[in-house]
């Protein structure tokens, strides 16, 4: 079996070097999960802060776990997100296919030479896949590590199945570095000789890694802590080549509490609930950065930031080797940072939909009803449930009329309604102003304070105790005729 050197050759060709590349490599399984989302914005941000290349990869060589349509959810999760890829599936680039599955041919090549060079072998025994996953595999027991090269290779021609096993040194102890974690030894003799090439042909996801990473010239591979055990391994992989190793960064886990890490069994949110339940893409993203990285220097106490300033700011340095507790209370109180920062017209869009699916009724202003909530407001899911009154009145009992604070109870919101109804019906025209005007100087009249009437209209024109804005407003919203409806029910409920 004759190895066709100038192929190796032309792939180091086409290697890209020079300057930084890194690379954001998920599995197509339709759902990105807030430790996902973190892992593709540290890496597009390492390759932001040093000018360098971002890269997606698609890492679908576990083909039982691909999900119809997941890939679509990745590019659009990454476009949302800003997060934009220089070289990938969809916009091609020097080393594609960036997709595992169309590169396997590449993988059964590399593995082959990695078989000629000593580091790998061919193993022929009966082993099922929960063995392998299991570790329940001891290699001195291994016949097949012991077949010279010559017999093994006569024994696949011959048609027998076979795995390629990675030859893991028996004696010594190998040492990777990594950014965060720094210097980590591992004896070599707690290393089994992993897989890298399945029955059917198929690379596993540890070897075609480093095989990609390699011919696609990443310099810092991103992952998470999980993976610090296999750095032995995917060193002993490089050094068989003879290739540099990349910058490792294992991102430590984000947390559920201290206990539990996040995961989509648990019901832990993916990104996409996350916009569901109301959270602005801005905010999640501000807030995940900080899952694990915090800005150092003039910046140490910055909180909130644009994507462009985390790509300045962004460092290595600044990460933590201590797991992140992701806490839905400090993302609400981004996500409302954020909302109160918008422009009021870029609220009146954002919240536009949510107000639509409780108020139906056209003719009551979604950009006049936005303006009450932009302050009173965390997520914009909690926008239907506010706002439900403006479409329809909700039953209320006449106990809220009673306020100590605005010194009502049921004989005075009487009088106060009394008051009001003929005032309302003959002011000239149904402005804020008009209505202001009104009411305050109706209070004056009657010798009241404000509170003392505003509270009885606006209970009677909501019917319920709380609510964005005040009483103008919320008559403002509804028109002359609505107001005059509700208010006349109100007084009946005290008469």
């Amino acid at each position: 079996m004759d190895l066709d050197m100038k192929y190796f050759e032309e792939m180091e060709d086409k290697i890209p070097v020079g300057k930084v590349r890194t690379r954001f490599a998920p599995s197509p399984t339709g759902y990105m999960h807030v430790g996902n989302l973190r892992t593709a914005l540290y890496t597009w941000l390492i390759a932001r802060n040093a000018g360098g290349t971002f890269i997606l990869r698609i890492e679908d060589t576990d083909q039982g776990r691909l999900v119809e349509g997941a890939t679509n959810v990745i590019y659009k999760t990454l476009a949302e997100c800003g997060l934009d890829h220089d070289e990938g599936p969809d916009v091609g680039g020097p080393v594609a296919p960036y997709i595992q599955s169309e590169r396997r041919d590449t993988y059964g090549k590399y593995a082959r030479l990695l078989v000629e060079k000593g580091h790998a072998y061919y193993c022929f025994c009966e082993k099922t896949e929960s063995e392998e996953d299991s570790g329940g595999f001891d290699r001195t027991d291994d016949p097949c590590r012991a077949l010279s090269l010559e017999e093994a290779q006569a024994r696949v021609e011959a048609g027998e199945p076979y795995v390629i096993r990675q030859r893991i040194p028996k004696e010594g102890a190998t040492t990777f570095r990594d950014a965060i974690f720094g210097d980590i030894t591992v004896e070599n003799k707690t290393l089994d000789d992993q897989v890298l090439i399945k029955r059917d042909g198929m690379p596993t996801y540890n070897f075609a890694n480093v095989i990609d990473d390699h011919l696609m010239g990443i310099t810092h591979v991103v992952r998470g802590s999980e993976y610090l055990s296999s750095a032995p391994k995917y060193n002993l992989l490089y050094e068989g080549f003879g290739w540099t190793v990349p910058t490792y960064v294992h991102c430590s886990p984000v947390m559920r509490d201290a206990q539990n890490k996040m995961s989509k069994r648990h019901g832990d949110p993916s990104y996409e609930d996350l916009k569901e339940q109301g959270f602005l893409t801005e905010a999640i993203l501000n807030y995940v950065a900080l899952l694990g990285w915090s800005p150092r220097g003039d910046i140490a106490e910055q909180e909130v930031f644009s994507l462009e300033e985390l790509a300045k700011a962004f460092d290595l340095a600044g990460m933590s080797k201590s797991p992140a507790i992701f806490d839905i209370e400090k993302l609400t109180h981004f996500n409302a940072l954020y909302l109160r920062a918008m422009t009021p017209e870029d609220f009146a869009r954002a919240a536009g939909s949510y107000i639509r699916m409780a108020v139906k009724d056209e003719g009551l202003s979604a950009s006049e009803i936005a303006a009450l909530l932009q302050a009173r407001c965390e997520r914009l899911a909690e926008i239907p449930e506010k706002v439900a009154f403006f479409q329809e009145l909700p039953e209320y009992s006449a106990d809220l009329f009673t306020n100590k604070k605005s010194k009502t109870n049921p004989e005075v919101s009487k009088a106060m309604l009394e008051a009001a109804i003929p005032m309302l019906e003959e002011i000239p025209s149904w402005t804020q102003e008009d209505i202001h005007g009104g009411l305050t100087a109706l209070a004056e009249r009657l010798e009241v304070k404000n509170a003392t009437l505003m509270w009885p209209v606006r209970i009677a024109a909501a019917g319920q105790a709380v609510t964005p804005g005040g009483a103008v407003e919320i008559c403002k919203i509804l028109g002359r005729e609505e107001t005059l409806r509700r208010l006349k029910l109100g007084l009946e409920k005290l008469s």
